[in-house]
């Protein structure tokens, strides 16, 4: 019996081992499954991290793109200067110069560009497109092709606002004395006693030669070359366009010699030299802006040719950008307004008082900086609205002001000086309004702006605005000069 049991318990021991062993057999092949399904997860975590971080770079590629893409279309357009050139449109349509979209603004630079971008890169997507992505060759090939001096990009010192304001404020001056010297030359070369093809008596106005000048320079300057200027030093624009072009063309001497011609019943000669005057100043920004474009990009072809990189490289080497260059310029500059303002208030009071040639200009020029720092702190007002609301965002409010309140100021000298009628005071108001005023009032900021709006599409805002500034000008300063002179009969 004993042997028979025991016998037995073997031979359940023996099954009992046998269904473990059979069990524990059948349960590697779930474990092998398990091992290879944990190590596909681990595989296919690894082959969706490395795949996120390409679609990371990918990703940063583009915003980078997209934000250089950006950056390139703001300096198109210029950014809002303290003489506003142009204004933004509400329909949203902005000026972008035609044939001024070369290669190296429809494409990213080099050190920014990550790929490139193929026209027939967008796809359809359920009536929306995307981009193709960039391939991984193309990221490497697009790196391999980056300056090894612009991997590391310093960030330009800054000056302090109060410097920074004074580095304004002493370009605009610098630049103001040179406009006034150049209108004043231009006057003197076009007038009676030299070509004798401008006068007070006929429409082709004294100050019509230096503000055609200024026009066709503003195309240059203020549109096409703006953005590389500004890449060298964002004082060195705003002393060229608002101090330079803006003390260079004058619209209160403009007006005051319509008056004058109204005044005395010559209608005829007065409305002829609006028209004709505003005609001739807006073909000479559209000839500057044409013959700038195709300068612009005889520059940019020739630098393609003798260098690799791209042609904001090349402006890089110039930029004021470091604390020592800035120190330099500003001294430079606080230097030369020094002497430029005390030589010209010294040579104004001996010119004055003995009467002598020069005192007209030495006169100007001593009166000068105030005009052209008056102009600019109006300009602050353009694009700013009317009233609460901020109707009217269109209107270059502070240009307009700038115009209408120096044509009434310059009205007010003209009646004075007729009334005194000395040859002292009236060399006096002659500075004051060939200087302060002059630079006051500008035509190469005004022309700039109505050529921005006609370019635009926006016709009948640029009419509106030409013929409220021609208008308001035109009516106060005959009210607060030809009124005077018919009644007190003034010669």
């Amino acid at each position: 019996m004993e042997s028979s049991s025991a016998r037995n318990n073997g031979t359940m021991e023996n099954n009992l081992g046998y269904t473990r062993s059979a069990s524990m057999d059948s349960a590697d092949p779930p474990l092998a499954a398990r091992s290879s399904s944990m190590l596909s997860r681990r595989s296919s975590r690894q082959a969706s991290r490395g795949s996120i971080s390409l679609s990371r770079e990918m990703g940063d590629s583009i915003l980078n793109s997209m934000r250089h893409s950006l950056q390139s279309a703001d300096q198109l357009l210029g950014d809002v200067d303290s003489s506003v050139l142009a204004q933004l449109i509400e329909s949203g349509r902005v000026l972008a110069p035609e044939g001024d979209v070369d290669e190296d603004t429809a494409n990213t630079s080099e050190h920014h560009k990550v790929g490139p971008l193929p026209d027939d890169a967008e796809v359809p997507n359920h009536g929306k497109s995307v981009a193709a992505p960039i391939s991984l060759v193309e990221t490497k090939v697009a790196i391999s092709n980056i300056p090894a001096d612009s991997c590391t990009k310093v960030e330009p010192y800054k000056l302090s606002l109060r410097l920074d304001y004074a580095a304004y404020m002493i370009h605009l001056a610098v630049f103001g004395f040179l406009g006034v010297f150049t209108r004043y030359g231009l006057q003197k070369l076009f007038g009676p006693d030299c070509l004798a093809l401008t006068s007070d008596q006929s429409p082709l106005y004294p100050d019509l030669p230096s503000n055609m000048l200024g026009s066709f320079l503003m195309g240059w300057f203020g549109i096409i070359f703006k953005a590389d200027i500004r890449n060298i030093s964002d004082h060195l624009i705003i002393g060229i366009t608002t101090g330079y072009m803006g003390s260079l063309t004058t619209f209160s001497g403009w007006n005051q010699k319509m008056v004058g011609l109204s005044s005395k019943g010559h209608w005829v000669y007065a409305i002829a030299g609006i028209v004709l005057g505003m005609f001739i100043v807006n073909e000479s920004i559209t000839v500057g802006v044409e013959t700038g474009e195709r300068l612009r990009s005889l520059i940019l072809k020739y630098i393609r040719e003798r260098s690799s990189i791209g042609h904001k490289y090349v402006w890089e080497h110039w930029r004021v950008d470091t604390r020592t260059k800035q120190s330099v310029l500003l001294s430079v500059m606080m230097i030369v307004t020094s002497i430029l303002w005390v030589l010209s208030i010294v040579l104004a009071v001996v010119k004055v008082h003995s009467l002598a040639d020069g005192a007209l200009l030495w006169m100007g020029c001593s009166v000068a900086p105030p005009g052209v720092w008056l102009r600019w702190y109006l300009a602050r007002m353009n694009g700013q609205g009317i009233g609460k609301h901020q109707s009217f965002k269109w209107l270059p409010i502070g240009t307009l002001a700038a115009n209408v309140l120096a044509a009434g100021i310059m009205a007010a000298l003209a009646v004075t000086s007729k009334a005194v009628h000395t040859k002292r005071s009236t060399a006096i108001l002659s500075g004051i309004q060939l200087g302060f005023l002059g630079c006051l009032s500008t035509v190469s900021t005004f022309a700039a702006e109505v050529y921005t709006m006609r370019r635009s599409g926006q016709i009948a805002r640029a009419f509106v605005y030409a013929a409220s500034t021609f208008l308001l000008s035109f009516v106060l300063g005959t009210l607060i000069y030809s009124v005077p002179v018919w009644e007190n009969h003034y010669g």
